[in-house]
Order: C-alpha cells, then sequence, then structure tokens
C-alpha cells in the first residue's frame, strides 16, 4: 500500500499535500454526485424547461458576481480557515435542504435558492483552495501535484460522481444531498489538519477590498504571460461555450445517440482524460509549457472543425476521447502555469480574475450557441468555434513565448 501511495503522490510533494489532496477527492465526490442529482431534484418538481435551465444559470452565476471578492479574501485572510467555513455553510446548506426533501417540503423555489447558494460557496471554497497548493509544494513540482489534482476530479467527479447520485436519488431523493454533505464534511477534516505558511500579506495592511481587486487586474494587465493565459481562456472559452450549449442537440438529433448515447460522450471524454493523466508526466518531461499550451489550442480547434464536419456516431465519440485527454493536459498546465507566475500573496486575486474569464466566456458562448443553432442548425455553432479558434491562434500565437518564461517575472511587454 505504501508503494502505490508514493506512486500517486510522492514523499517529495510534503504530508500537508495529501492531506490536501486526499480533502479535494472527497469534496470532488460530492460535487459529483450533485451533478447528477442536483437537475434531477428540479425535474422531479417542474417539467418546465425555462425553470430546468434557471437551475444550471444559478450555478454559473455565482462567480461572475462574486468570484472577484472571493479573490480578495482568499489574499486577506487564513486561506486554510476560509475553505473550513466555507464548506461547513456547504454543509448546513445541504444538510437543510436534504431534510427539507425528506419531509416534502422542498419546493422548485427552494431548490433553486439552494443551488444558488451552494454555487456561491464553492466559488469561495474553490478559489481559497487553488491557492493551498503553491504555498505547500516546491515550483518545480507544480505540475506533478496539479495532476493529481486534476486526477481526482476527472476519476470522481467527472466518472464515478454522477452514476452514484442517479442510483442515490433512485433510492431515495435526499440521500445523495446527506452522502454530499458527509463527504463535504470529511474535507473539511483533512484540510484541517494542513498547516500553512504565511502567504505573504504584511501585518497591519489595510485597504479597500475594491483597491485590492484593481491591484489584481493590474498585475495581470502587466504580467505578459499570464495576460496572454486569461484572455486565451476567455476566447476559447467563448467558442467552446457556443458549441457545447448545443452539445445535448447535437448528440441526440445530428448523431442519433439518444439519451444513453448523450451521456456516453462524457464518460468517453473523462477516460480520455485519464490518458492525459497517464501521458502528463511523459509530456511535460519533453515538452516546454508553452508548446504544450499551443499543440492544445490547435486540437481544441480542430475538435470543433471535426465535429461540425462529421455525422458519424463512433467519430464523434474518437474525438470527445482526444478532447477529454486535451482538456485534461490543458487544465493541468494553465493551472501550473499561473501558479509558479504569481507572487503567494496576489493568488487569489489573480485566480479571481482567470475565474471571471472562465465563466464570463462560457456565459456569452451560449448565448451565441443559442442564437446560431436556432437559426442555422445545430452544427453552425461548431462551425463559429472553429473559424473563431482558429483565428485567435494565429493572432496568440507569438505570445505564448511568454508562457516559457512564467516563472520569471514580469515579460517584456
Amino acid at each position: 500500500m505504501s508503494r502505490i501511495v508514493e506512486t500517486v503522490v510522492p514523499r517529495r510533494l510534503g504530508v500537508p499535500f495529501r492531506w490536501v489532496l486526499a480533502s479535494s477527492w472527497t469534496t470532488n465526490l460530492g460535487d459529483g454526485i450533485l451533478i447528477a442529482a442536483g437537475p434531477l431534484l428540479v425535474a422531479a418538481r417542474t417539467h418546465d424547461a425555462f425553470v430546468v435551465a434557471l437551475a444550471a444559470l444559478l450555478q454559473w452565476l455565482p462567480p461572475l458576481l462574486f468570484g472577484l471578492f472571493a479573490g480578495a479574501l482568499t489574499d486577506r485572510l487564513d486561506r486554510r480557515r476560509l475553505v473550513i467555513v466555507v464548506d461547513l455553510v456547504r454543509c448546513a446548506v445541504l444538510a437543510a435542504l436534504a431534510l427539507a426533501v425528506l419531509v416534502d417540503r422542498a419546493t422548485v423555489g427552494l431548490v433553486l435558492v439552494a443551488m444558488f447558494l451552494l454555487g456561491t460557496a464553492e466559488t469561495f471554497a474553490d478559489n481559497a483552495s487553488s491557492t493551498l497548493v503553491p504555498m505547500l509544494v516546491h515550483r518545480d513540482d507544480l505540475a506533478l501535484a496539479n495532476s493529481r489534482i486534476q486526477a481526482g476530479f476527472i476519476t470522481v467527479n467527472q466518472l464515478a460522481g454522477p452514476p452514484i447520485g442517479a442510483a442515490l436519488f433512485a433510492a431515495g431523493q435526499a440521500w445523495p444531498l446527506a452522502v454530499d454533505a458527509v463527504l463535504v464534511a470529511g474535507g473539511v477534516v483533512l484540510v484541517a489538519r494542513v498547516v500553512l505558511p504565511p502567504h505573504g500579506r504584511e501585518e497591519g495592511h489595510d485597504s479597500h477590498v475594491l483597491a485590492d481587486i484593481a491591484e489584481g487586474f493590474r498585475w495581470v494587465r502587466h504580467h505578459a504571460a499570464v495576460r496572454t493565459l486569461v484572455l486565451t481562456i476567455f476566447i476559447f472559452n467563448i467558442t467552446f461555450g457556443a458549441a457545447w450549449s448545443v452539445l445535448v442537440l447535437y448528440a441526440t438529433e445530428h448523431l442519433g445517440l439518444g439519451a444513453i448515447g448523450f451521456g456516453l460522450i462524457t464518460t468517453v471524454g473523462a477516460v480520455g482524460g485519464l490518458v492525459g493523466i497517464a501521458s502528463y508526466g511523459w509530456l511535460t518531461a519533453r515538452i516546454s509549457l508553452g508548446n504544450l499550451m499551443r499543440v492544445g489550442l490547435v486540437v481544441e480547434t480542430l475538435t470543433h472543425l471535426a465535429l461540425a464536419l462529421t455525422s458519424t456516431p463512433w467519430v464523434a465519440l474518437v474525438v470527445f476521447f482526444v478532447f477529454g485527454a486535451h482538456a485534461f493536459v490543458w487544465g493541468a498546465t494553465s493551472v501550473t502555469v499561473r501558479q509558479r507566475a504569481v507572487p503567494m500573496a496576489l493568488q487569489g486575486r489573480v485566480g479571481s480574475v482567470n475565474l471571471v474569464g472562465v465563466f464570463g466566456g462560457l456565459v456569452i458562448g451560449s448565448g451565441i450557441g443559442g442564437v446560431l443553432a436556432q437559426h442555422r442548425g445545430v452544427t453552425a455553432p461548431f462551425w463559429f468555434a472553429f473559424l473563431g479558434s482558429a483565428l485567435f491562434v494565429v493572432l496568440i500565437w507569438g505570445q505564448l513565448r511568454h508562457v516559457v518564461h512564467a516563472d520569471e517575472g514580469p515579460a517584456p511587454e
């Protein structure tokens, strides 16, 4: 067993990181359970498509509303304590909702409010949690550490969580909520064992929250590598959001896969992510982070083209498999680049700027995708995604050279 642990989480990453990793995997399993149980809970109370869609929007909205504030608090407060407090709030909301479901008092309005509160709490928890790894792991090991965090996300959140959540929901609607609450509580117990070093904020430092947020934006604007990274994530999430916003229609109507086949897309993508996990160490040992990101942008661009062209299910599934591997490699690489480059005292705020770029791009892209699909057909968003991505790759290609030197401080303008 010790040999397996050493292989998965080498001793050089440190015992505190092992506690953070265990906490991350535990809470991600709970989040994965809610991925399936949340929509099922809403759908069990209403067949109104607008209300069902509203539930998804209420989970996407908190990062846009509170992401920057969460980043400022992360850099102001004890980060471990912030994770603990916010996750305890999540436990309370989940327990209250489970009780309401159990006594048949959970109206659709109550469920929607709970989804918004959980999304808000998760915004604060995720931002603070993302700053813990660079505080505990040496810069040279950040790629390895982030790959282990991402591995847990793929296996327990994407693969294991949703089917467990669906099975628990079938056993009783309150079960997935109660189990999620227990898992989040377990994550709190694990992260509470971590002792963090100071994160660089000066004693007695006093400034307005808005000034802190502005400082984070200024730092991103003046740092070429991170500025390039945030801009790339924002643009590519517009194109990704446009295509993936109609994925259920693409799968069921264009490919003819049906409901089960649509679920298979997520599974195939997650399996591709596992391949990305297995190959990540080999890739980072041979390819620079900047070139790895260049390859990733090309892969994502060609993904949209291939899906726009094909109507054959098995071809599309192969594309989704490759995209799943790319998504893991891109995610681990972008987080590592940002963590290496950003000063410890600014990790929360810069991470929140990145978060707003992620969700801002998704929201804009989903609106574009819906309009295009309605007027030009279900493949139109994929053509938009291909053309937009290809144009941006050409424009940003030279700027990606800054990523190679992301850990050396602000690159020349």
